[in-house]
């Protein structure tokens, strides 16, 4: 088979990278925006036809939450057109779509109990709304496709909330760290090999729909903080717990998004690995890179 996937240098495509090294008898096509420009519907098109492509595999997006709120063309853009172009062009092939999205089409509802694949979604910013788009999108071409939700995500590459906090939690004194929302640390490698075993056993087929996909547990950002700080050794900085009010911002962000993976499980008979477990080989590497 042909598989194409987009967003390749981003932190889940650099995952799928390393997936795919483990070794396959299918012929994967790594593209980024030098390569193929998602938001052309011609290119997709082009790519799509050309390479006889059986699987796309979406790992490309507009993810700065914050910075979306003033831009929300090119949210809107990379978020929904694009997918909406990937999903017309993989129907025209008679393919399949796996494309990833978000915690954030939940909004800031509030609650304590997972959340569910068949729950209301309320998103309330830009980020949250285009991502929701893109779903929608999908669903209007009729194309067959597999959604993956997923929460926090971090890994080795680029910029994330772990190679953040590590860098704080060495050169601070001192951090506040909210303690009042809560969700699941996602390592983009985990994801990834899950993405890749699906394709791998064929499970994709048949099992089209909407799944939800983070690590297990349940943690706050403080928590999260906390872990990283202890697994790195970093136990010179005082981490305390704040409100989200001492930090405002113009995007409600989720105050639980713990995501309930029941179907996933069920579905593809994989196992999960919880949160602290795969946040300790993530910090590992990284040391490892910078020995």
């Amino acid at each position: 088979m042909n598989i194409l996937v987009t967003g390749a240098n981003g932190q889940l495509g650099y995952c799928m990278r390393k997936a795919v090294v483990k070794g396959t008898a299918d012929n994967y096509i790594f593209t980024d925006v030098a390569e193929l420009d998602i938001t052309d519907a011609d290119a997709v098109e082009e790519m799509v036809t050309e390479h006889n492509i059986d699987i796309i595999v979406n790992c490309a997006a507009y993810t700065n939450v914050d910075k979306a709120e003033s831009d929300r063309t090119l949210a809107e853009k990379l978020n929904a057109t694009a997918v909406g172009n990937l999903a017309l062009a993989i129907k025209n092939n008679n393919g399949t779509l796996i494309h990833i999205s978000t915690d954030y089409v939940f909004g800031g509802a509030k609650g304590n109990t997972p959340r569910t694949e068949s729950e209301p979604v309320n998103p309330s910013g830009v980020y949250g709304i285009t991502k929701l788009h893109g779903e929608q999108a999908i669903e209007a071409s009729g194309c067959k496709a597999l959604i993956f939700r997923t929460a926090w995500l971090y890994s080795e590459y680029g910029k994330n909330f772990v190679k953040a906090m590590l860098n704080l939690s060495s050169s601070k004194s001192e951090l506040k760290v909210v303690f009042d929302q809560a969700g699941t640390p996602t390592y983009a490698q985990d994801l990834a090999d899950a993405i890749f075993s699906i394709i791998e056993s064929r499970k994709y087929e048949g099992n089209e729909g909407i799944y939800h996909y983070s690590n297990e547990g349940v943690c706050s950002w403080f928590d999260f903080t906390k872990a990283i700080a202890e697994i790195a050794g970093n136990t010179g900085c005082d981490i305390q717990p704040c409100h989200s009010d001492e930090f405002p911002s113009a995007v409600v962000r989720p105050s639980y998004s713990v995501l309930d993976k029941t179907k996933f499980k069920r579905t593809f008979g994989l196992r999960i690995p919880y949160w602290t477990d795969s946040l300790k080989v993530c910090i590992k590497n990284l040391n490892q890179h910078e020995a």
